[in-house]
């Protein structure tokens, strides 16, 4: 989300507190496929999710049932085409083999913190060992 107008402090409001709601429900229910997801907040504001499959995402953002339908209608009616506020998404689909993420010194982050981390051995101390070894 980014608040394009910051002076219409409602509209952006608003629009930020409509992802509490579904991250507690996606949270209490993992059965809808969130794997994890982590937040960054300023006047451009991120929040990256991690999901079991691509078909789990559209099925969550398409139910009747779940509050991320109502919560897109309403930001269509009250923001919609104004330019308030800026929101987006990016869907990148991984198969196995063909990514890795690296932490040195950090604490649980990213993919890491959604799926768990692995130390570095003798066998994986290189970036075409370690994705040999998924592929």
């Amino acid at each position: 989300m980014r608040a394009n107008r910051w002076w219409k402090l409602g509209k952006v409001l608003w629009t930020a507190s409509r992802m509490p709601p579904m991250l507690i429900e996606l949270s209490r229910n993992p059965e809808l496929g969130l794997l994890g997801y982590q937040q960054w907040f300023g006047r451009t504001t991120m929040l990256v999710s991690y999901w079991r499959s691509p078909q789990h995402l559209m099925r969550y953002a398409a139910s009747p049932d779940a509050s991320h339908r109502p919560a897109w209608s309403g930001f269509n009616r009250q923001i919609g085409n104004s330019g308030d506020v800026g929101i987006w998404h990016e869907t990148f689909t991984i198969q196995p083999g063909s990514a890795e993420a690296v932490y040195v010194n950090m604490p649980a982050f990213g993919l890491g913190r959604a799926l768990g981390v692995e130390p570095v051995t003798r066998n994986t101390n290189s970036a075409s060992r370690r994705l040999a070894r998924r592929g």
